[in-house]
């Protein structure tokens, strides 16, 4: 059930493995190959969905008023943040995607490359790349706080 958590945590948008891999370190003590392992496993599972939703629902979402004023808002913040994403593509993907704070990570970096025109399996391998190194980082973190605490 743990395991399941970690791995269910990192799929979610906003907490990835930000929160997944402390929680499965510091709270439930399972080991950290097993924390980071499902951390990215969980962060790099929702992508294709992601981007199948953008590519296929968002055009008939958007005409309903709701929708598209969400739209609007999720596509406007992200071309904001994602700018620098357009000259160096890929590395700039994966590099959005590694920087573990609120507003990178996995789930906005799909919205990038859906915005930027970015295909699907490029964007794959950047999501798993940059999953990894954020899930390194805040491995790191995690011990960094512990080892305080401590």
């Amino acid at each position: 059930m743990k395991e399941l958590t970690v791995l269910i945590l990192a799929a979610l948008p906003v907490f990835e493995v930000r929160a997944s891999i402390p929680l499965g370190i510091a709270v439930y003590k399972l080991s950290p190959v097993t924390t980071i392992i499902l951390s990215i496993l969980g962060s790099v599972l929702p992508v294709f969905p992601i981007l199948w939703f953008l590519a296929n629902l968002t055009g008939g979402l958007r005409k309903i008023k709701v929708f598209d004023e969400f739209f609007e808002w999720l596509f406007s913040h992200t071309r904001a943040r994602s700018q620098w994403i357009k000259e160096i593509e890929l590395v700039g993907l994966t590099i959005f995607i590694a920087i573990p704070l609120p507003g990178f990570g996995i789930w906005t970096g799909m919205v990038a490359a859906y915005l930027l025109g970015i295909r699907w399996w490029p964007t794959f391998i950047s999501a798993i790349v940059g999953t990894t190194l954020a899930s390194c980082l805040v491995f790191g973190a995690t011990l960094g706080v512990i080892n305080f605490i401590l």
